[in-house]
């Protein structure tokens, strides 16, 4: 039976009849609703929902997309993701400036029904235990961004995931990245593997125990890693931190959460002076370091650890885990955020304050040294 969030007309960004490319309220606004299509593709084909009764295609025709492609997981047959071309008005000049995206890739999160339970579970417990990349899921995820890269150019593509979708697009555009082809990329409550510590009230004991992880980090990696090691890893990053993905999280979501804390305990250790200490323990887990013991040091990079990011954060009061975790928060006109552009480089920290719905002060700038 269809649910109000699966229905457009009853859920959907019904404001947005016209998009200004230009506006990052209007881009994240579309690249939710066209990730929430993908889910709705599954709804319908659990639902047997064809033709007229199918209930995704607004989610994308509303904005001018056509569906051309649909990725399904050869191991419960579920459609995962989906390929999305935006078809131009004839009154639309192309190379007008700023363009529409040409291609979308839009990958859904864990689905808690029968039909996708098992394998969404299996591969949540895959992205815990930092083995994502080894899933068939994945894999197929990857070829498929890189075919389409091939052919439309990186710079004309979007990704875009929710939760363990927003973790499937995090990996690509990473492997993008280092293969020199960066895409634009919009993750919504993206997972974070670490203990929630933004949950706790204290502030004081929020900054202490992660004061004390970022030692912990950073003496392991000393310890468990050669000169050498560290330098590839720290180029690694230092590479990667050009490419800036919008990171959407709402702090009443444990799932992501931990993300506000990580961005910003940054920049407090570089005002306590711990700078040299941070910069090695925002690039390692504690857990990947000893696990390159038993692997030969062919360890996989910790997923979830970024180096730069655009990350807005939902204000809004969230009543429950579902609507803070939800996806219908991200197109909502109401929104009352705060974004912040948090830039890594091998020498210092860039973060830049940003006016978002008149709710920032304008014209604050900050650069620290790392």
């Amino acid at each position: 039976m269809a649910t109000p969030r699966d229905i457009f007309n009853l859920s959907g960004p019904l404001h947005l009849t016209t998009v200004n490319w230009e506006d990052t309220n209007h881009r994240r606004a579309v690249a939710a609703s066209l990730v929430k299509g993908v889910y709705s593709l599954e709804h319908d084909r659990q639902q047997k929902r064809q033709g007229p009764q199918a209930l995704a295609p607004p989610w994308w025709d509303f904005f001018n997309f056509q569906l051309v492609h649909v990725l399904v997981d050869n191991a419960d047959l579920s459609i995962f993701g989906a390929i999305y071309e935006f078809k131009f008005p004839a009154s639309y000049s192309y190379g007008m400036a700023p363009n529409p995206p040409r291609y979308v890739i839009a990958f859904r999160g864990t689905i808690n029904r029968p039909d996708t339970r098992c394998q969404d579970l299996k591969l949540d417990l895959q992205f815990i235990c930092n083995r994502l990349q080894n899933s068939s899921r994945f894999q197929l995820a990857m070829q498929e961004v890189e075919n389409m890269a091939a052919v439309a150019g990186a710079a004309n593509i979007w990704l875009a995931g929710h939760s363990l979708g927003s973790a499937i697009a995090l990996l690509a555009g990473k492997n993008m990245v280092k293969m020199g082809c960066p895409t634009e990329t919009y993750l919504f409550n993206s997972p974070f593997i670490s203990a929630p510590v933004e949950q706790f009230e204290d502030r004081k004991l929020k900054h202490g125990i992660r004061f004390a992880r970022s030692v912990i980090k950073a003496g392991v990696a000393v310890a468990l890693k050669d000169r050498q090691q560290r330098r590839r890893e720290n180029d690694t990053f230092v590479a990667l931190s050009a490419w800036v993905p919008y990171m959407f999280v709402n702090p009443s979501d444990p799932i992501c959460s931990e993300y506000i804390g990580y961005f910003q305990h940054r920049e407090m250790m570089v005002e306590l002076g711990a700078g040299g200490i941070e910069k090695l323990a925002t690039q390692n887990s504690i857990r990947n370091s000893i696990g390159s013991l038993f692997s030969s040091g062919k360890e996989s990079e910790p997923l979830h650890l970024l180096p730069s990011a655009h990350l807005t954060i939902n204000l809004s009061p969230s009543e429950d885990f579902k609507r803070a975790h939800g996806l219908r928060q991200w197109w909502s006109p109401n929104l009352y955020s705060q974004s912040k552009l948090h830039q890594f480089s091998r020498n210092f920290f860039g973060p830049q304050l940003h006016n978002r719905n008149g709710l920032m002060p304008e014209n604050v700038n900050a650069i620290v040294k790392l």
